[in-house]
């Protein structure tokens, strides 16, 4: 279950290019692309429970939080809902992979970001893998861009591509 916002969905390609999609294809796996542009993590929070019980997934991508930060809504309750989104995910048996997004800050707006403190420290928490700077990387560099916050079809291959990578190299996928 790939759990999201817009990014998840695949605005600025199509859902063929999507990001879950493209991971589908490399992994094997059945990716449920569960991405809904502009949801905060408060609005994929209460998505969750129906989310899990539907589908019943080994494992949940979470990458939310974005929407939150252009918005300006507090971090702490950013931090929390998201906490609470892996937590549930976790009490549910699924296995876990949160996925960091990149600060809002005037640096990213020039193209240098740095993931949001608050997914390490959710991570370390809760002991669960982190997806570090794959947003970052891809949202720094023009040709793989839709738009300043979406990327394109080659941007979520390479996207999907990291996660691949991270999900291999902490057990998630044979190496």
């Amino acid at each position: 279950l790939a759990l999201g916002d817009s990014r998840t969905f695949g605005t600025g390609a199509g859902a063929e290019t999507s990001y879950p999609t493209v991971l589908a294809g490399l992994t094997g796996w059945n990716v449920v692309n569960a991405g809904v542009p502009g949801d905060t993590s408060a609005q994929a929070l209460a998505r969750l429970p129906a989310l899990l019980a539907e589908h019943q997934p080994k494992l949940v991508i979470v990458s939310i939080g974005g929407n939150d930060f252009l918005r300006k809504l507090l971090e702490s309750d950013t931090r929390t809902h998201v906490h609470a989104i892996c937590k549930q995910s976790l009490a549910a048996g699924a296995q876990v992979l949160l996925v960091a997004v990149p600060r809002a800050t005037v640096a990213a707006a020039l193209g240098q970001m740095t993931d949001h403190a608050l997914y390490a420290e959710v991570a370390k928490d809760l002991k669960i893998p982190l997806q570090r700077e794959a947003w970052g990387e891809v949202l720094a560099q023009p040709d793989l861009r839709a738009d300043a916050v979406h990327a394109n079809a080659r941007g979520y291959a390479q996207f999907a591509r990291s996660v691949q990578g991270t999900a291999a190299a902490v057990g998630l996928l044979p190496p």
